[in-house]
This record gives C-alpha cells, sequence and structure tokens, in this order.
C-alpha cells in the first residue's frame, strides 16, 4: 500500500509537471488572446462609400501574443504599425499605435458582448476641448470587419467619427 501510494504521488506530480509545461509552452493561447484574431489577415479597407484607402496586414508575432498592425493609407504616404496585446495583469486588451507622421495613441479596452473589440484612450487634453478616441472593430456576417474610430467628449458622447472603415480579406492567387 505504501509503495502504491507513492506511486500514485509521482505520477500525480508528473502530471501536474507536464500540464504546466505545456502551458509554458503556449503562454498566450487561451481564449481571451484569441479574441482579437477575427482581424488577422492581409486586407484591402474601404470607406462608406465603397472607396479603397488602403491596405492593412494583421499577423500574430511572438508566439501569439501580439498582433502587429501594417497600415499603408492609398492617397497619401501615411503608414502606421499597432501592437495588439492581452495584458493578464488587468486582463485588457491594449493597443500601441505609431504612424509615420509621427501620432502615436494608446488604448485599452475588451471584447463586448457582441463579440466587437472596444478600445479606447485616456481623456486626451486639448485647447480645443478634452476627449477620448473609442476605436470599434466588428465583425461582419460576410467575413469582413467594420472600423469604426470616434472622438467622445469627456461624458462619452460622440462628438465627432475620426474614420469608418471595411475590411475585405485579399484572396490569394495560390490554390
Amino acid at each position: 500500500m505504501k509503495y502504491f501510494n507513492l506511486s500514485l504521488l509521482v505520477i500525480f506530480i508528473s502530471m501536474n509537471f507536464l500540464i504546466a509545461q505545456s502551458n509554458e509552452s503556449c503562454p498566450c493561447c487561451s481564449e481571451n488572446h484569441k479574441a482579437f484574431d477575427f482581424w488577422l489577415g492581409d486586407w484591402t479597407v474601404y470607406n462608406t462609400k465603397g472607396e479603397i484607402v488602403g491596405t492593412n496586414k494583421i499577423v500574430k508575432m511572438q508566439e501569439g501574443c501580439v498582433l502587429q498592425e501594417n497600415w499603408k493609407s492609398l492617397k497619401s504616404s501615411n503608414t502606421g504599425t499597432s501592437y495588439n496585446f492581452f495584458d493578464l495583469s488587468d486582463s485588457t486588451w491594449n493597443q500601441i499605435w505609431i504612424s509615420s507622421t509621427g501620432n502615436i495613441l494608446k488604448l485599452k479596452g475588451n471584447i463586448n458582448s457582441d463579440g466587437a473589440m472596444v478600445l479606447k484612450s485616456k481623456l486626451e487634453k486639448s485647447s480645443k476641448g478634452n476627449y477620448y478616441n473609442q476605436i470599434i472593430w466588428s465583425k461582419n456576417d460576410d467575413g469582413s470587419v467594420t472600423q469604426q474610430w470616434d472622438i467622445l467628449n469627456k461624458n462619452n458622447e460622440t462628438i465627432s467619427q475620426a474614420f469608418e472603415g471595411i475590411y475585405r480579406k485579399i484572396k490569394s492567387n495560390h490554390k
């Protein structure tokens, strides 16, 4: 009986070690880390009039812990990159956007009950008034994604829309 209990203890410790190792081998494989995966891909971006405004490539990096955005405007030389990640310390999604014009935007939020990603900045100070940036990415039934960027006043009321784009996957010529 003594050896049986010892054997069970060894098996139990071994199983816990293997489970811990498998979690460490993929620390960003949780459902929370996959919540923004609907934005992954190569996209052509259209405005609400159906005109192409740019392209965007969203890729996973760092063993799935980071989504990197690579934006290129069609009508200007503006480009930008964002890094998007789920922060375990506060269970939020975060985005840091840096554009070729030197603009930096920091956003924080999460998936809402409709499955849309909602990220918002801290209150920005401006001579024209204080405001928030809020960007919402919504999955559409046809596989496209709508990105809506609103400017909100300090009471969280929309005062203007900075951008609305519809992302459509670029079809690959490879079979």
